[in-house]
């Protein structure tokens, strides 16, 4: 059984309709990428996925005891409020001191523990809002637009952290990028939505699809490798960490799925 999927899902908000007839399945283990223009849905289907978000129709689906790690697009702190990084992922529970040093460390953040929220950076701010959904040792992450703020190389060392807690820790991945220059290089497939589902596969398929170019343009196709690492895709997760910039990027699955042309049309300035 998938960790979580959907059946002909269909979101609305203030009576518009964001989402349609969306069929998606994330499986143990797999990193699954969404991309789509501002206002296609992105951020409402996670909503959905998390239950923040109740279908107008169809059915979503997650395994039984499905723990669910979440990072929001952003979280404001007030100024004025003295907390610090121990004390934030206390919240709204204490927490065992361990079990803070553990995520912490799996975020690549050990040494923040003492400083106070308000003067992180944006990596490192974004570093303690991964640890916080890993402190339940989530069977899923669900990132919506975690790297939104932070310079292309922020971006990069973000993403590469989030494939070493994907290796470490067996998760499956979940994310929304912002920037179609960022798809992750461990990436398995790529779903490209505009208020439905355009296409999915590899990222090179994606990048291939007359749906997507019928969005993006063919600009973009080459930047989908800007950060893609040599590695394999065998069940056990493991993965050569060599840097590389070619195309050189290989998957067990090489098919991928298109859903009709009629992808080409705007929906709003801002993602629903």
């Amino acid at each position: 059984m998938s960790l979580i999927a959907t059946r002909n899902l269909t979101l609305r908000i203030g009576g518009q309709t964001v989402l349609r007839d969306v069929d998606i399945a994330v499986e143990r283990g797999e990193i699954v990428t969404i991309v789509g223009p501002n206002g296609s849905g992105k951020s409402s289907l996670l909503r959905a996925l998390i239950g923040a978000l109740k279908p107008a129709s169809g059915t979503i689906t997650r395994a039984a005891d499905l723990r669910i790690g979440y990072v929001p697009q952003k979280l404001q702190i007030d100024a004025t409020l003295p907390l610090t990084v121990h004390g934030f992922l206390n919240l709204p529970r204490r927490q065992p001191r361990e079990t803070i040093a553990q995520a912490l460390l799996q975020a690549g953040v050990t040494d923040l523990a003492k400083k106070q929220m308000t003067d992180l950076s944006g990596g490192q701010f974004q570093r303690v809002l991964l640890a916080r959904a890993l402190l339940n040792k989530p069977h899923i992450l669900i990132l919506d637009e975690a790297t939104q703020g932070l310079d292309q190389p922020g971006s990069a060392a973000f993403y590469r952290q989030i494939e070493e807690v994907r290796r470490d820790m067996g998760c499956a991945v979940l994310m929304v990028s912002h920037d179609l220059h960022v798809v992750m290089a461990a990436s398995d497939r790529v779903l490209c939505l505009n208020g439905h589902v355009c296409c999915e596969g590899t990222p090179e398929i994606v990048a291939d699809a007359p749906e997507y170019r019928a969005l993006f343009g063919t600009g973009t196709q080459g930047a989908l490798a800007l950060y893609r690492h040599e590695h394999s895709h065998s069940h056990d997760h493991a993965h050569d960490h060599g840097h590389t910039h070619d195309n050189d990027h290989t998957h067990d699955h090489a098919q991928g799925h298109t859903h009709g042309a009629g992808c080409n049309h705007a929906h709003g300035d801002q993602d629903a």
